[in-house]
């Protein structure tokens, strides 16, 4: 019970709250003064007779689609024999065996790696997708769990257009190396490309898929992204053949030796995950075109002059 303004009895009265509805009543004359409302307060209720090492929540986690049971089967708690647990159903039911458990602890895996490269949730989701119909294949059985993960995680990102290199995907892994994650790459896609066709499609890596991700590391202003985009997209003009990843990483640096902040070639490196020497090739290339591929307009008040000119 509580006090709220009523618009037919024009006066403050007491008021009820459905929580089953949602709805806020008011005692006087039943009208609904609020509907659907959220109820923001815990789901749970702690009591003084409990120990503070349970799990208080009563429901589980969300559905999920790409498991037989959707997610709602039921788990019997290892806790001591009484209201907590029953260890003994709960050895019955291990005994029985989970036919979907390493599915769920590639889901929990892809999660956990996602979640580190701070990636949306459509990724995640794709990546489980792509797991799954390899499971459905029978052929995940003694290869390497993280790293059939990690390429999952790769190929999704790249058909949702946000690439991640190999060495960013690498670092989450929890100890794959990048060519077992390369290996397990090509192996998911030989393994899925006749199922699925044209959606297993990864597409083309262009230097612009990585540049605001890594000039976001870098701490660059809008102008300098701006300026960093348009010579990425004029240099597609010539034949620089080098990788996008690399390419996208000498410009960068091209564009920061212009400003009075310039950075050293080793923070470019780690901010991009490229080596040094490289960015030092990838630059070497770019130079004799700088001053066609660099927009005028940012130009205006540097000198071009300053740029290094690369070692021979």
């Amino acid at each position: 019970m509580g006090d709220s303004y009523c618009s037919d009895c024009k006066r403050n009265t007491e008021v009820v709250f459905d929580h089953a509805a949602g709805d806020t009543v008011c005692s006087e004359c039943g009208l609904v003064l609020e509907s659907r409302s959220i109820d923001e307060t815990s789901e749970w209720r702690t009591f003084a007779d409990e120990s503070g090492d349970h799990d208080p929540n009563r429901v589980g986690g969300p559905v999920n689609p790409l498991l037989g049971d959707v997610g709602l089967s039921t788990v019997i708690s290892k806790g001591p024999n009484g209201s907590n647990g029953d260890s003994s159903l709960a050895r019955l039911q291990n005994r029985g065996g989970d036919p979907e458990r390493a599915l769920v602890m590639a889901f929990k895996a892809i999660a956990n790696m996602a979640d580190r490269l701070s990636l949306v949730s459509t990724i995640k989701d794709r990546a489980s997708e792509i797991y799954k119909r390899l499971e459905d294949q029978k052929c995940t059985r003694g290869r390497n769990l993280d790293a059939l993960v990690a390429a999952c995680i790769y190929i999704a990102c790249r058909q949702e257009g946000k690439a991640r290199t190999v060495k960013e995907i690498c670092s989450i892994a929890n100890g794959a190396t990048k060519k077992e994650i390369g290996r397990a790459k090509e192996f998911i896609v030989k393994q899925l490309k006749v199922e699925m066709g044209d959606s297993m499609e990864m597409g083309t890596i262009h230097a612009g898929d990585y540049l605001r991700r890594f000039c976001s590391n870098i701490g660059m202003n809008h102008e300098e992204i701006k300026a960093v985009q348009e010579t990425v997209k004029k240099s597609e003009e010539f034949d620089i053949r080098r990788s996008p990843i690399s390419i996208a990483a000498a410009i960068i640096y091209m564009l920061t030796q212009l400003t009075d902040s310039k950075k050293p070639l080793r923070d470019i490196s780690i901010a991009t995950t490229v080596a040094e020497g490289t960015i030092k090739n990838a630059y070497k290339d770019l130079y004799p075109h700088a001053s066609k591929i660099i927009p005028q307009w940012y130009l205006k008040d540097k000198d071009i002059k300053s740029l290094s000119s690369p070692k021979a």
